[in-house]
């Protein structure tokens, strides 16, 4: 992978420097927090309790957008912020010329890039969570620690597989653009905690099917070769449902499965990367929504 001296997005917020602002939702806030990390260690995604809660006023004057004032960081940070810009900006050129192949436009997500804790129009948010996308005001969340905890906790290296991580998020970005975001939330509330669980999984699945599609897009533009799709694979395989549950308690309940198994979300992002096109990632059946 090759992406130094690339273009770099303009759509990234730099809140690392920022104090967090625990009133700064109204709705969200610390018994959110907490109830979303209870959920992860259950098995749960916790960005679904997260992306559960409906976008509500802001009690404060809401973050900037745009690039905040310069913060203190490593050279590895500084390294890290470069490099998710450039994958930002790759995912842009990639969705722009795909929604406008279809007559629509594509609106750009903004990357808050943060340390520790964040409020989000979805509530409140610890690094101890992962990345996570936020419908309500159409942002991805990270902080860069995570790709550390990628290599090593996950055991998913190497930079393609950070690449995957953020083109994930991205993709739920563009479900929710298309409007499927919408109708898998409204058919989760008509159904029972099986079934909602299940149209999670697949939500997630298409997500990584993106990830996929993108990557095939980018190959020329990246120089991608073997060797980081393989990376990807791992990192896709690294966060099944059935690999983190067997690692946290010894066992696992499928019925509790969001995100789908390894060899799932693996062969989801092969078969987008294989098709090359939004056709390949159908993972609703026909008026299942």
């Amino acid at each position: 992978m090759e992406w130094r001296g690339q273009r770099e997005s303009d759509n990234i917020e730099d809140r690392r420097g920022a104090p967090f602002g625990r009133t700064a939702v109204v709705g969200g806030g610390v018994g959110t927090l907490v109830l979303a990390i209870v959920y992860a260690l259950l098995g749960g995604n916790p960005a679904d309790v997260l992306q559960g809660i409906q976008p509500q006023p802001s009690a404060t004057e809401p973050a900037p957008a745009g690039r905040a004032a310069p913060v203190r960081e490593s050279a590895a940070e500084g390294d890290a912020r470069h490099f998710v810009a450039v994958v930002l900006a790759e995912t842009e050129d990639v969705w722009r010329a795909e929604f406008q192949s279809r007559g629509a436009e594509y609106v750009e997500p903004h990357l808050v890039l943060y340390r520790g804790e964040v409020a989000s129009a979805c509530g409140e948010a610890a690094a101890a969570m992962g990345p996570f996308y936020c419908p309500g005001d159409r942002r991805v969340f990270l902080d860069l620690g995570f790709f550390d905890e990628l290599a090593t906790r996950f055991g998913a290296p190497g930079e393609f597989a950070r690449a995957y991580v953020i083109a994930h998020e991205v993709g739920h970005h563009v479900q929710n653009l298309l409007g499927v975001s919408g109708k898998v939330h409204a058919a989760q509330e008509r159904s029972d905690a099986a079934r909602a669980n299940a149209l999670s999984v697949r939500l997630e699945l298409q997500a990584d099917c993106l990830a996929g599609v993108w990557a095939n897009r980018s190959r020329s533009a990246l120089k991608l070769d073997a060797a980081d799709i393989e990376s990807a694979l791992g990192a896709a395989s690294a966060v099944g449902d059935d690999r983190l549950q067997r690692a946290a308690r010894g066992y696992v309940t499928p019925d509790s499965f969001t995100h789908g198994t390894s060899a799932e979300r693996a062969r989801w992002f092969r078969r987008g990367f294989d098709g090359g096109g939004l056709g390949a990632c159908d993972t609703f059946r026909a008026r299942e929504l």
